[in-house]
């Protein structure tokens, strides 16, 4: 008698967390007064743009686009500028993968926002 083994292969998989508009939504958990408002987060010196809440991306702001004339011409959205803070970003990653990590058996990171799980799904 023959036994078909290959029913019993596990299978790897591979799951992409990705955060949407971490930076902000990291700052919203420090400042719950941001919710519901546009936001934009200011890359090193405040040159750029480097993240968007949805409310900001309504307003037709563009990843990129130069602070100041985002300044000029949102001022009377109510749009918040906020200067990036990479250690709260990189403390807010790291509680989320900690988190994630009590059911994925490894993980990858991929970039700060985005991470690999990898899990193994028995098949019969």
């Amino acid at each position: 008698m023959c036994t078909d083994f290959a029913r019993y292969e596990r299978t790897t998989c591979v799951h992409l967390i990705r955060c949407d508009c971490f930076y902000v939504s990291a700052e919203r958990v420090w400042r719950p007064e941001l919710a519901n408002k546009p936001v934009v987060v200011a890359g090193s010196g405040d040159g750029c743009v480097i993240a968007r809440s949805d409310e900001a991306k309504a307003l037709g702001i563009k990843m990129g686009e130069a602070v100041h004339l985002v300044r000029q011409q949102h001022w009377r959205s109510g749009l918040i500028i906020c200067s990036a803070n990479f250690p709260l970003y990189g403390d807010a990653s790291s509680r989320l993968m900690r988190s994630v990590a009590t059911v994925a058996p490894k993980i990858t990171p991929y970039s700060i926002d985005k991470n690999k799980l990898h899990t193994v799904d028995a098949q019969s």
